[in-house]
């Protein structure tokens, strides 16, 4: 439903203030670096231990969300992807800035790492231990998943991995190997089965940005789920929260936030106080500025194809704007700008990106017990995901049952339609945040683009540009690039 138009301007949440005219060499090192003498001073610099950088340009623009709407902002970033041909950008929003700044992040992990093992009393330092295992095996994980082909249990023991980096570099031009992605998975584990039970919730005053339990529980459940290992998803996603109560900690679209104006919706979507955002990171990019207005993108024709009718037979309450044109959008991140000193005109843009969130929880988990074939608990998630979801909510209207699901998808196989309605709910639920791109690999799906000019452009199943091209730059350091 498109509710109303609007124009939106950047909302300017800050200000950062830098060191005027002193030369470099004048300054005192980042000591957040320099020195790791407290468990507090490691917790400072595992702040940095997360990407900088976001992914949800080009993945959406690979996805079936978008399309040529003839017009609009054009940028590599977003054009690039969408004809499938390896971005040729290395700035803010594309997959050389993300590789870059994952193995920024690897390297503030390893240098935590270092310090607690150095520590005269290691016990101290076990919290920050704890954090910096689950976010280096994060950092590896997105990057094998981008930068290498999909995990596929019959050919990841072959498969060229990504370089897994276990200990700050000494030297300036190191040489690494790609090894496989079976031992990318092996060292994700690793990490993560390591780190997770270190990990506490209380020595952050603002856990949300940093790995917390729930957070890397929910870590957990998308790896055994990329994994296909189903029961440990289920068991991992029961232990997120507490009681297992995921309703209350899901965001309320077709309630509280159905009231809320635009400016309201992305002042809460990415915020801390939002109960449903479990890990927040801050990311350089334009996006918040430019995602709906690319000309890639997602117009009239696909936002009611993906956010109309649903099997509940209702319809759901995400909120549809649109700036004029084909630029539809779902007001969800948006930009803050970081001004290079306090009366400067010009800056940085950012915007923080909820890295795992509730709703992520419930979906793998209702995924993973559909293969499980737990069919009851499969569909007691989709119906709380509806009832959250689907506007003037009714239950004895809208309940999911295996009746409407087979009627629906016309399919007499049970399973099948399950998958589909949770892949459907998925795509729905996370349209414009580039998550789409994850199921559309994991299933081998097949995209094509089609352009207002008569160009079309095909991905197939098993299409080479379906890996992400490793930085050239790479290649100092001995890492092969991937076969076009």
């Amino acid at each position: 439903m498109i509710k109303q138009r609007i124009i939106i301007f950047s909302v300017f949440l800050g200000t950062m203030i830098f060191a005027g005219c002193n030369k470099y060499l004048d300054q005192v090192p980042d000591s957040t670096w320099t020195d790791l003498s407290t468990p507090e001073k490691v917790s400072r610099l595992l702040g940095t231990a997360y990407p900088k950088s976001n992914y949800i340009t080009f993945c959406e623009a690979m996805t079936d969300n978008v399309t040529d709407k003839g017009t609009g902002v054009v940028e590599r970033v977003n054009q690039d992807p969408f004809m499938f041909n390896d971005v040729q950008n290395d700035k803010e929003d594309s997959p050389e800035a993300y590789w870059h700044a994952c193995y920024n992040a690897i390297s503030a992990a390893n240098h935590a790492l270092q310090a607690c093992d150095k520590a005269g009393n290691t016990q101290a330092y076990i919290r920050q231990r704890g954090e910096a295992l689950v976010a280096r095996a994060y950092a590896h994980f997105m990057l094998v998943t981008f930068f290498s082909k999909f995990y596929d249990p019959a050919t990841a023991a072959s498969d060229p991995g990504i370089p897994y980096v276990t200990e700050p570099e000494t030297v300036v031009i190191k040489q690494y190997e790609r090894k496989t992605v079976a031992y990318v998975y092996d060292m994700v584990e690793k990490d993560l089965l390591e780190g997770l039970p270190l990990i506490s919730d209380d020595i952050y005053s603002v856990p949300r940005y940093h790995f917390n339990r729930a957070a890397a529980y929910a870590f957990a459940t998308r790896y055994y789920l990329f994994k296909k290992d189903y029961a440990r998803v289920v068991e991992y996603a029961n232990q997120v929260f507490g009681n297992n109560d995921l309703a209350s900690n899901m965001r309320p679209w077709n309630t509280t936030y159905a009231n809320m104006s635009p400016a309201q919706i992305w002042n809460t979507y990415a915020n801390a106080t939002e109960n449903a955002n479990l890990l927040l990171a801050e990311t350089a990019s334009l996006y918040g500025r430019y995602g709906p207005r690319y000309r890639y993108g997602m117009d009239y024709a696909r936002q009611t194809s993906i956010l109309a009718y649903n099997v509940t037979g209702g319809r759901w309450a995400y909120p549809v704007y649109y700036y004029g044109n084909q630029d539809y959008f779902v007001p969800k991140l948006t930009e803050y700008f970081v001004k290079a000193s306090v009366n400067a005109t010009i800056g940085d843009p950012y915007v923080m990106v909820p890295l795992f969130t509730t709703e992520e929880v419930l979906f793998n988990r209702a995924e993973a017990n559909a293969y499980l074939g737990n069919t009851a608990a499969v569909l007691q998630d989709l119906n709380l995901f509806a009832s959250k979801r689907i506007s003037n909510y009714n239950a004895s209207q809208h309940a999911v049952t295996a009746a409407k699901i087979r009627t629906y998808y016309g399919t007499s196989d049970v399973q099948t339609g399950l998958l589909a309605t949770i892949l459907d709910f998925k795509r729905a639920e996370f349209v414009q945040e580039g998550m789409r791109w994850f199921d559309l690999q994991r299933y081998k799906v097949a995209v094509t683009h089609g352009t207002r000019t008569g160009q079309t452009y095909v991905l197939a199943a098993d299409d080479k540009r379906r890996v992400l091209q490793i930085p050239q730059s790479a290649t100092t350091s001995g890492i092969a690039l991937n076969p076009r």
